[in-house]
């Protein structure tokens, strides 16, 4: 049983490390400045204050969470030079990359039921979607965010034996743990497999999916075809990122491959790149964050001019 594992990172080639490093930087600092920008307008601005952006703004805490959690280590690595880490870190890690990327399929899956009620019923959108409604649908999505990885914890826990303790990723995922182990993983494998299918990928794109047909048919519905786009428009942003995050997923754990370089590259996009665009995709796409954002800078701007003045 071991204490602490050594985390191999991204490329073992030593010329590499300084690359990475720079890339990686680059990424997590635009993260950071990305999600947290639009989390600060959703917060400041009263015109986004809708639940659409409500639920963009928790969207936004969990990739900046997710991605700091994945993300500081190989940071952490090429700074001090220490590639290990502890056991119980390396469970705190996975539990709660696990959790935030549950939370971040529940919380899309909630915007498509936004989408559905403002576009099939517009003139009850406020009745229905109001902030007790909101808050229920955000709650759920964090409680069972959390609660739906315990299973895993628990049989992960169970395993008493390791082949190694070296884990050939940049930080502790499910599948690396599950390779370097020799005990009898098998309940783990399928519980996997099961739960990933249907509360990962089977719920999640079904109710979407369902909204989405009767918002289709509401369009269709629809004769002038200025009021089409703009309706569609408006999901445009929202499908985007159910595409991409499903690509993503789909790529890292459920097409086979054998070439594990591949997969680092996809946890590293899903863990790095889509917390860059999904801030990105809201705010070039969409006009409301983007006046939000004017306002906000001539706000700092008017501010700094009194400040400056007094």
């Amino acid at each position: 049983m071991v204490t602490y594992f050594i985390i191999k990172g991204i490329s073992d080639v030593p010329a590499l490390q300084a690359p990475i490093f720079v890339l990686v930087l680059l990424i997590y600092l635009v993260v950071l400045v990305g999600n947290m920008t639009l989390f600060l307008l959703v917060c400041l601005d009263p015109h986004l204050h809708t639940p659409m952006y409500f639920f963009l703004a928790n969207m936004s805490i969990a990739d900046m969470t997710s991605s700091t959690i994945t993300l500081h280590k190989i940071l952490l690595t090429f700074i001090t030079g220490d590639n290990t880490m502890l056991y119980v870190a390396c469970m705190v890690q996975f539990y709660t990359y696990a959790s935030f990327s549950g939370h971040g399929l529940f919380i899309l899956t909630a915007m498509s039921y936004d989408r559905y009620v403002a576009i099939c019923r517009p003139l009850n959108y406020r009745s229905i979607m109001n902030l007790k409604i909101c808050l229920l649908l955000v709650s759920f999505c964090w409680i069972f965010g959390f609660i739906q990885v315990v299973p895993y914890m628990w049989l992960i826990s169970k395993i008493s034996c390791y082949a190694t303790n070296d884990i050939d990723h940049f930080f502790c995922d499910l599948v690396p743990l599950i390779n370097i182990s020799c005990s009898d993983v098998t309940l783990l494998v399928r519980l996997a497999n099961i739960q990933g299918l249907i509360i990962y990928a089977l719920t999640p794109f079904f109710l979407i999916l369902t909204s989405y047909i009767f918002i289709i048919k509401a369009i269709m519905k629809i004769r002038s075809s200025i009021g089409r786009r703009k309706i569609f428009y408006t999901c445009s942003s929202h499908l985007a990122l159910i595409v991409l995050l499903y690509m993503t997923l789909i790529s890292q754990y459920m097409v086979p491959s054998n070439s594990l370089g591949s997969k680092k590259l996809f946890s590293l996009f899903n863990t790095a790149v889509v917390p860059v665009l999904n801030p990105l995709i809201y705010s070039l796409k969409n006009k409301d964050v983007k006046s939000a954002f004017r306002r906000g800078l001539e706000k700092w701007k008017a501010d700094t001019c009194f400040c400056r003045n007094h």
